[in-house]
């Protein structure tokens, strides 16, 4: 029997995909969620109900597995608390090696404040002394999407920014690979996973005028318009932080990154945000003619 690899997040838009390409390829996969429910319907058998904030249902998760696939617990205040929870829980499962999905250009003083957490995981990582490989996800091509409002309008503080946006189902085929691939070629290593291009926010509205058939704009705000037109949302302060530095790393020039590290992995290339626009109508249905 091969190694086992447990997947955190398996019921979500990374983890079950990862779960599912781990099963066709033959590994012993055990998929990790708070959802009994929903790991039910996943393509593995070996499924353990567990939460980051519980540290001792996490290492019995974990035990036995001698690779952990990390997925990034849910924006919070206390997330890095988390992460080094479920870290702290793999080291004392007898966990070998930690494969955990970061953002790109994770830095302590990162323009996107979650991108700061993802470095503050990366270090406990590290410290631990266990094999570790770090993927680091641009933006989502998904989100880019649905970050448009039903009035086809894209608005933030992105300037004349450029992201590299990248498609789940390119990070889940990098990380099968690296998961799959037990030799130790992968360890220490950090792969910045990002789509074949950069575009524009401007470029990003026609990509979705072209798709959905309607016109979408990109208006650009200031920080301050950028606070003022989410705070209708009513969401915490450091959730519209959240929001608006996302935009305003684009603005910095932080997530214009064009990385070959999917294809390095995967053999194929990223799928362009075109293509994925394409084969994806479900991820701008809100923008479509009801």
């Amino acid at each position: 029997m091969s190694e086992l690899i447990a997947v955190t997040g398996a019921t979500g838009r990374i983890g079950r995909r990862v779960v599912r390409r781990l099963a066709e390829a033959g590994a012993t996969v055990r998929a990790l969620g708070r959802d009994p429910e929903k790991l039910a319907a996943l393509a593995t058998g070996d499924t353990r109900a567990a939460s980051y904030a519980d540290a001792g249902a996490m290492e019995a998760a974990l035990d036995g597995a001698a690779t952990l696939f990390l997925v990034s617990a849910h924006e919070a205040p206390g997330r890095v608390r988390l992460h080094a929870g479920a870290v702290d829980a793999a080291v004392a499962a007898g966990v070998r090696r930690i494969v955990y999905l970061s953002y790109l250009n994770a830095a302590p003083h990162a323009t996107f404040t979650y991108a700061r957490d993802h470095w503050h995981t990366e270090q406990h990582i590290r410290s631990t002394g266990l094999a570790f490989t770090f993927l680091r996800d641009s933006t989502y091509q998904a989100d880019l999407a649905a970050m448009t409002s039903p009035e086809g309008v894209l608005r933030g503080p992105a300037g004349g920014g450029r992201v590299g946006a990248v498609a789940h189902d390119d990070i889940a085929d990098s990380a099968a690979a690296v998961l799959l691939d037990s030799g130790g070629g992968h360890d220490g290593a950090t792969y910045d996973m990002t789509g074949p291009e950069a575009l524009s926010f401007a470029e990003i509205a026609a990509a979705l005028t072209l798709a959905s058939g309607r016109p979408v704009t990109y208006v650009p705000e200031t920080r301050e318009e950028a606070y003022a037109s989410r705070a209708v949302y009513e969401a915490p302060d450091w959730e519209v932080e959240g929001w608006v530095t996302s935009y305003e790393a684009v603005a910095a020039g932080e997530m214009a990154d064009v990385s070959d590290d999917v294809r390095t992995l995967t053999g194929h290339s990223p799928q362009a945000f075109a293509d994925f626009l394409a084969t994806h109508p479900e991820c701008y249905r809100h923008l479509l003619p009801h």
